[in-house]
């Protein structure tokens, strides 16, 4: 007899629907076919073992299962359940017509439990794309898959649930998720805000430009200034996520198996910190079953460095393509898979190896040479694509004493919005929403300077002997400042203040 169901490969962040096909003739032993990896090919012990505790019969004639597309590799242990309905199918003890309604996964436990899995929500977002009524998986899974709001989500704790709601025995109670209401509840929850942090104003002030504009920034002072302090909380000033911006996030974490069982949406800006002995598989994604990376994980969000010097310099100098382009291609002899990468670099560091350099009160007892041998571990070219540098100075007790709270993390977001507006409305119709994304073609048609915004610009080009990316740098974040001030024309102040945000140029530090 020939039967089939449906399940789900998922590539990158993408899913493929996965037609299950068992046949029974004549012999014995069951066959599995399709380019499965180990995990699915062991999935028989599992099935025969959940039959056996579950008073399920295994067909003691012979049992092939094909999972086509056969030229795309099947990885993990998500296609138990499909091949496990399936062969009840084949052999009769479960009703073959609903399975071409529904796409089932899930990793069976040897008593007939459901285990998660990962990439539930794009295999839903794959399942109503090809007209399916609906999905049926661990019960973890299903509120992360109900965010597809038209799809039916089931989710079983048991193998037996799932045989009765096909079979009509059995009522599975569908799973829904208040989008609106999740997107209230907790778009501006955070647990940290800017309102206890005294002093630092300029600093406060440089991160309010970077989340207005999406500019990469770069902190660096002596240890204990606060960097770390002021970097966690950049995601409570960041706008809100819209629900495109939702979706794709949650895919991400999804695919990486990085959701709770009670979480639909991601509906906050991720901040991911990678430590400095990250490798380079887990910062950019891929190894032997590809997963996204760090850099994918902060995809809408704040990708934070601390400690930027203590990286590696191969790994720093992979961040330099995903920066520019927004996405990360990984490519293996088996596989290329493309993993979205449009994150905000937030970085520390301190500005010599003791950490003391321009210390208002403590010496540093390092060289000049360490200093600039220091720097040296962040090459020209990554220095170039950071947008801001500030120097943070440690804050004095008469201010850290100070009564009463400082602005609040509210009061700067509403600043931030109200300048990503301006660039929504400015960049409509094309795939640029801020300005640190802007090109050549949009820098020329956006950032007009005067003849004295460009004098001084000029000026500041020659006697620091700046880049012409730093140059491009300049001009989005004057033109994120003007924003902020209400969206009017590039000024010299504005120029002025973009110019004081390049700290780190290799001929102004340190002379």
């Amino acid at each position: 007899m020939f039967v089939k169901s449906y399940g789900s490969a998922v590539v990158g962040i993408e899913a493929i629907t996965v037609a299950v096909e068992v046949n029974i003739s004549a012999g014995i032993g069951l066959y599995m076919v399709g380019l499965p990896d180990n995990a699915v090919r062991e999935s028989q012990e599992r099935i025969r073992a959940a039959f056996e505790n579950c008073s399920y019969k295994m067909s003691g004639r012979k049992v092939i299962v094909n999972l086509a597309p056969a030229d795309i590799r099947k990885e993990g242990s998500a296609y138990d359940l499909p091949i496990a309905v399936a062969v009840l199918a084949a052999t009769e003890q479960v009703d073959s017509a609903p399975l071409a309604r529904y796409v089932l996964m899930g990793e069976l436990s040897l008593d007939g439990s459901l285990l998660p899995v990962r990439g539930a929500l794009p295999i839903a977002i794959q399942a109503q794309k090809e007209g399916f009524k609906g999905v049926i998986l661990p019960k973890q899974n299903a509120a992360e898959a109900a965010v597809v709001g038209s799809l039916e989500v089931y989710g079983a704790g048991h193998l037996r649930e799932v045989v009765g709601f096909l079979c009509g025995e059995h009522t599975l109670s569908r799973t829904t998720v208040d989008l609106e209401g999740r997107f209230r509840e907790n778009a501006e929850r955070f647990d940290v805000d800017f309102g206890d942090v005294r002093g630092l104003a300029h600093v406060k002030r440089a991160l309010e430009i970077a989340a207005a504009g999406g500019h990469n920034v770069l902190m660096i002072g002596p240890p204990g200034s606060g960097k770390t302090m002021l970097a966690r909380r950049m995601p409570s000033i960041m706008p809100p996520m819209t629900l495109q911006e939702a979706l794709e996030t949650t895919k991400i974490h999804s695919v990486a198996g990085k959701l709770g069982a009670e979480t639909g949406l991601l509906v906050t800006r991720p901040f991911r910190s990678p430590h400095h002995l990250t490798s380079q598989a887990a910062l950019v994604g891929g190894g032997t079953s590809p997963q996204p990376g760090e850099i994918s994980l902060a995809h809408n969000g704040i990708l934070f460095a601390d400690e930027l010097p203590e990286f590696g310099r191969s790994l720093l100098e992979t961040l330099r393509q995903p920066m520019e382009d927004k996405v990360i291609t990984v490519s293996r002899s088996k596989y290329t898979v493309q993993y979205p990468a449009n994150f905000m670099l937030v970085a520390s560091m301190n500005p010599c190896p003791c950490g003391y350099y321009n210390h208002p009160t403590k010496a540093c007892v390092c060289s000049h040479g360490a200093v600039s041998k220091y720097l040296n571990r962040i090459s020209g070219p990554m220095l170039d694509r950071i947008d801001l540098h500030i120097e943070v100075i440690p804050v004095d007790f008469s201010e850290l004493s100070q009564p009463g709270a400082a602005e609040s993390s509210a009061a700067i977001r509403s600043r931030v919005v109200a300048a990503r507006q301006v660039q929504t409305e400015r960049f409509a119709g094309t795939p640029v929403y801020t300005n640190a994304m802007m090109n050549s073609r949009q820098l020329r048609e956006f950032c007009p300077l005067s003849a004295e915004s460009s004098a001084l610009l000029r000026k500041a080009m020659e006697r620091f002997n700046l880049s012409a990316r730093a140059y491009d740098r300049i001009l989005k974040v004057s033109r994120t400042i003007a924003d902020l001030a209400g969206g009017g024309r590039i000024e010299p102040a504005h120029i002025a203040e973009a110019i004081g945000y390049r700290t780190l140029d290799r001929d102004t530090w340190g002379a």
